[in-house]
């Protein structure tokens, strides 16, 4: 989140909140614990919120495990990185290529180490990237269908999976009411909404020039309130969301857990975890989704981040190794639903029990978002990029338009229940949006399940019950149940800061022209 995806957070006093509710599945009924996930919290220790008792709390808890860097040179990571941003700007966003270069993706490609390339191809008819480097290695990047842009690992030229050619089976946009087409429902608003401030939220909303956000889209009760769009972009173009592609990786497996396929609770069956008397067995898959596994990385939201590491963090976007083997063979730093962390072995975990559970139904991997997910909700130009060898970077690779965001943010308002049917289990909106046991006893309430962000600790002018969809750059879909809205705001990397500043303005308006739902 936002720059380096470090975390602001402040304290506030407040009681962790447990919460019973019933989940219905395809194995019949079972518990879905909203609150610990099963496990008594009291007596656990618990810090101010201040660097230097979060950090000492977490000592109390650490294990014996070893830490071990990545391989490689970061500015070859660095370039690879660059190469992917520049493939993905151009080939599937469709941007110039000097404002690529200029203003996206400076997550994983800083802006200023891409000077050290010394000579950048452009393949418009093989949809690839190669940037040279003084020392003559180059990193290459090409797009693959709907599996996006993939950098090759270094002497490559090719990925090491067959790619898919996803089908979508929806409805003719054009002739398709909203949500599962483009068309719009002219009929007039409730009389309590005050349209001349909804107006004068969405143009606050998209900001300034400085601001550079390429799309806004405002929904109430499900219908479009209102939305903006940059010069050349529109409803259709997929924008970089960086790690609200982390939510979306959750609400995948929200809908494998709905279709019995997995129970919330139960240990993470990933495979190198199953070796006799392997202690990462009591991880379970809700403490991953909850940023609370404990597995050892390095990320520069840790409060006692090393800078001198090149962050894991970063590599499982940029290493172009098998990104679920990395992150599956990391060892554990602390036990399970104890310290809440920000760090991508998460949700990378989280999409390898993405594909293990898709494949074990006999399900086509690449075309399991699309088929049982985006399908049921009207998502037809949203799409997963993965890593070399075909696995979805599910920590913040997905390119979608601001409208499909919408639909994702009010599945979620719906309580999961799309058109009448079911999607998520029921009570999986209420996992995502109550703040993790693991960072409220760290006095950091910002985290939920399923990897959405939380208002806890109030602020943005907006209800503590608002959560959110979050990634670097000033990507962000949020949701107000008190006021049936779904706010989504897309923009390019540079335009973060101002970015952030114009949509708390518009939230403020929003909440005087929109009254609270009865």
């Amino acid at each position: 989140m936002g720059r380096g995806d470090r975390v602001h957070t402040r304290r506030l006093d407040r009681d962790m909140k447990h919460t019973t509710l019933a989940l219905v599945g395809g194995l019949g009924a079972v518990t879905l614990l909203v609150g610990c996930g099963g496990q008594d919290m009291e007596g656990f220790p618990t810090s101010d919120g201040s660097q230097e008792q979060v950090i000492a709390r977490a000592a109390s808890y650490e294990l014996d495990t070893e830490y071990v860097a990545p391989p490689g040179d970061p500015l070859h990571h660095h370039t690879a990185g660059f190469a992917k941003i520049l493939c993905s700007g151009v080939f599937i966003t469709g941007l110039d290529a000097d404002d690529t270069a200029a203003n996206m993706g400076g997550f994983i490609s800083p802006f200023d180490e891409r000077h050290h390339v010394v000579d950048t191809v452009i393949d418009y008819e093989r949809q690839t990237v190669s940037l040279t480097l003084p020392d003559g290695v180059t990193r290459t990047a090409q797009r693959y269908g709907n599996q996006g842009c993939v950098p090759h690992p270094i002497g490559e030229s090719d990925v090491y999976f067959t790619p898919t050619e996803v089908e979508r089976n929806l409805p003719p946009a054009a002739t398709t009411p909203w949500p599962m087409g483009d068309v719009v429902s002219d009929e007039p608003w409730p009389a309590e909404l005050d349209m001349e401030k909804v107006e004068q939220a969405l143009d606050a909303g998209f900001g300034p020039p400085e601001a550079r956000t390429l799309g806004l889209v405002v929904t109430y009760n499900g219908r479009i309130l209102g939305e903006r769009y940059d010069d050349g972009v529109d409803m259709h173009t997929p924008l970089e969301s960086w790690s609200m592609t982390k939510s979306l990786t959750g609400t995948l497996v929200g809908v494998l857990i709905e279709q019995g396929v997995y129970d919330l609770w139960q240990s993470a069956p990933i495979p190198e975890w199953q070796g006799e008397g392997d202690p990462r067995q009591e991880i379970r898959i809700g403490d991953i989704m909850r940023m609370s596994s404990g597995i050892r990385i390095n990320a520069p939201s840790d409060p006692d981040y090393n800078p001198d590491t090149y962050a894991d963090h970063y590599y499982l976007y940029t290493g172009t190794v098998n990104s679920y083997e990395y992150a599956a063979t990391r060892p554990q730093q602390w036990p399970p639903n104890t310290i809440g962390r920000y760090r991508n072995t998460d949700p990378v975990l989280a999409s390898y029990l993405v594909r293990l559970g898709a494949e074990s139904a006999g399900m086509d991997y690449h075309s399991f978002p699309q088929q049982h997910l985006f399908d049921r909700i009207g998502i037809r130009d949203g799409l997963i990029e993965t890593d070399p060898y075909g696995n979805f970077l599910g920590q913040g690779l997905a390119f979608m338009p601001a409208r499909d965001w919408a639909r994702l943010g009010n599945l979620y308002l719906q309580d999961g229940v799309w058109n009448g049917e079911r999607i998520l289990p029921e009570g999986y909106a209420e996992y995502a949006s109550t703040v993790a046991p693991a960072w409220d006893a760290d006095g950091r309430r910002v985290y939920g399940g399923a990897f959405f962000w939380v208002n806890g600790e109030g602020g943005l002018g907006i209800p503590e019950t608002a959560y959110r969809m979050l990634g670097a750059g000033g990507q962000s879909t949020t949701i107000i149940p008190t006021h049936g809205l779904v706010v989504v705001r897309l923009g390019k990397y540079t335009g973060s800061g101002p970015g952030a500043d114009a949509l708390e303005e518009a939230f403020g308006l929003l909440m005087e022209a929109v009254p609270p739902v009865e």
